[in-house]
């Protein structure tokens, strides 16, 4: 649309509040915007001069104008959002809302379960969260477990089957982690009191946790329950301890959510860090990777993501607290630009937790850039004068082991050239010669069986081979090449899991790279990729090897009859609750005879 053609239609917009959405030639929505004045926010457009070309672009597309009009600029606002939200039309600012973060549930049943959970259903439940990650809500369950006593299992825990005496207490009642329900040894009342104590805790509320702890301590000490007593002098503990790690502002700050924003230059993306604070304790933080279109500003782009993330936390705070001021339409909210005292500090914190977002994010990106790029010549220069190696390592191998307490032991190899993964060269080995748990053994084996055979078919050995584990791995490593003829030929290094240390053969003392070289963060990238192989082949393996032990081992008895049998009854547990006439008309009568035989004995 031309500044021509918008005349035609400049005085039949709105001079009221609401949205405003550009349509293009094919009636494809372009962008929506909130004003406080239609009129003029949709004339600016076309009467001035574009400092961006996105912006020149985008008028060079609209070919329709519709408009909302609305109350007042909040309700503006908070229809932009939802539109955005919506229709993520492409000259907006890019506000993806992730569906699959995890909450804790309260089960809407008798004596509730606590579980985790990333599907929201319409039960009458109560969802706590969402949560960032997975890995924090399994800690802070864990964390639960050791503080509070609730049940963990499935139990339809109705009046009528504890009357009947249907459940007897399991081993977690005899650890005191709870107080058997099932049993009718704890009463509903009593179980809400935990469930209370539980979304305390969750909020970041642990006064009241304690405070109801320290008073059924006293209770126990008064009744001379002294075992008792002391175990919940034991949780109090725990909750100061946590209480201390947790807390990092006065607790009379009270609740509020905290935001900060970094736009980097000549990038498409800003990045905004999220706080969530309640009681004075951090109980959620994140860091969304907005995009932006249009070139907005900071100003422009904090309230959308604002609105967006308190909305995806369930937020209900008073306060905000941002580090510059911005035009917030909820009236009722108070917003916040801190110059000193414990707001100022958790808005450094915030930032502080935005610019590790972007330097992990830049790093992450740096490496992947080299890892694809034609040239890796660099990359792998500097890991030569890292390691000290007499050649460039161009052909890199690495080395390592799984087991499941013994059985199904397995080795895997995985092969870089030139920085990236060559699979058609990754290799698999069953171990043959190993018995039990002996991963010295295991690895000399896959070690030699790889080079004997490379040597034996004149292949190019690499320069580098890394084999996952200490110096007890990587001396058998040696052994196993001294033993295929290709002593001297190649330089071998051990990775120790926990320190990622680098052990050369021979040398008492280990090499420690930067955690943020290059040359490590490519080790580490080769050493995730081994694992991920030999974890996937352990894992068909042992699969296999399930069925294999239970049916395959009976002599007279083959794969291919397994296999009908299966297909028949589903598991061996069905199987072996089958007649021999049940069985016969599967595998016949001589093979249903042994197969029943077997199990009887």
């Amino acid at each position: 649309m031309t500044p021509a053609e918008f005349q035609h239609i400049a005085d039949t917009i709105p001079r009221l509040p609401g949205i405003y959405k550009y349509f293009d030639a094919r009636d494809e929505l372009l962008y929506v915007g909130k004003a406080k004045h239609l009129s003029k926010r949709v004339s600016s457009y076309f009467t001035k001069s574009f400092t961006s070309y996105k912006t020149y672009e985008l008028v060079q597309r609209i070919a329709r104008i519709e408009f909302t009009i609305v109350n007042s600029e909040q309700d503006a606002f908070l229809l932009e959002n939802t539109l955005i939200k919506q229709f993520q039309p492409r000259f907006n600012i890019n506000l993806k809302d992730d569906k699959t973060y995890p909450y804790i549930v309260i089960k809407n049943e008798p004596f509730s379960r606590v579980f985790l959970t990333r599907k929201k259903i319409n039960d009458g439940s109560e969802y706590l969260g969402p949560y960032t990650s997975v890995k924090k809500v399994k800690e802070l369950l864990e964390f639960i477990k050791q503080t509070i006593q609730l049940r963990n299992c499935s139990l339809n825990l109705s009046d009528a089957n504890i009357k009947k005496g249907k459940f007897k207490v399991c081993l977690e009642y005899h650890l005191g982690n709870c107080k058997g329900p099932c049993e009718g040894l704890q009463s509903p009342e009593n179980y809400k009191d935990n469930i209370t104590q539980l979304k305390n805790l969750l909020r970041g509320n642990l006064a009241p946790v304690m405070r109801h702890f320290k008073q059924e301590m006293r209770t126990h000490a008064l009744a001379l329950e002294f075992e008792k007593a002391d175990l919940l002098k034991k949780k109090i503990s725990f909750l100061e301890n946590y209480q201390s790690r947790s807390v990092v502002v006065n607790t009379k700050t009270g609740n509020m959510d905290v935001f900060s924003i970094r736009q980097p230059k000549e990038k498409n993306f800003t990045f905004v860090n999220y706080l969530m604070i309640r009681n004075g304790a951090i109980i959620q933080t994140q860091t969304n990777k907005v995009e932006t279109h249009l070139d907005e500003t900071a100003k422009e782009i904090l309230p959308f993501s604002i609105a967006q993330l308190r909305s995806t936390f369930h937020s209900d705070a008073r306060e905000i607290v941002v580090p510059f001021a911005i035009d917030y339409p909820q009236n009722e909210i108070l917003i916040t630009v801190p110059r000193s005292g414990d707001k100022k500090k958790l808005l450094d914190l915030s930032e502080k937790n935005a610019n590790h977002f972007i330097e992990e994010l830049e790093s992450t990106e740096r490496l992947r850039i080299q890892v694809k790029s034609p040239d890796k010549r660099k990359l792998l220069q500097q890991l030569q004068a890292d390691l000290q190696l007499k050649e460039l390592p161009v052909h890199i191998e690495c080395f390592d082991n799984s087991n499941f307490q013994g059985s199904y032991p397995v080795s895997a190899m995985v092969c870089f050239k030139n920085g990236e993964p060559n699979k058609k060269d990754y290799r698999q080995f069953n171990v043959r010669s190993v018995k039990g748990i002996n991963d010295f053994a295991t690895m000399k084996e896959a070690v030699y069986r790889r080079y004997k055979r490379v040597m034996e078919e004149g292949g190019d050995l690499p320069q580098l081979v890394i084999i996952d584990g200490g110096k007890g791995q990587l001396s058998a490593a040696v052994e196993a090449v001294k033993e295929a003829g290709a002593d001297g030929r190649m330089t071998l290094i051990g990775l120790a899991k926990n320190e990622e240390e680098l052990f050369f053969a021979g040398d008492s003392a280990s090499l420690k790279l930067s955690y943020t070289s290059e040359s490590l963060k490519l080790i580490r990238r080769i050493r995730d990729e081994v694992h991920r192989f030999g974890i996937r082949f352990h894992r068909q393996k042992r699969s296999k090897g399930t069925f294999k032990n239970e049916l395959e081992d009976i002599p007279g008895i083959g794969k291919s009859t397994a296999d009908l049998l299966l297909k028949e009854y589903r598991s061996v547990k069905n199987i072996r609750e089958k007649s021999i006439e049940e069985l016969a008309k599967v595998t016949g009568k001589a093979k249903a005879g042994i197969i029943s035989s077997y199990f009887r004995k």
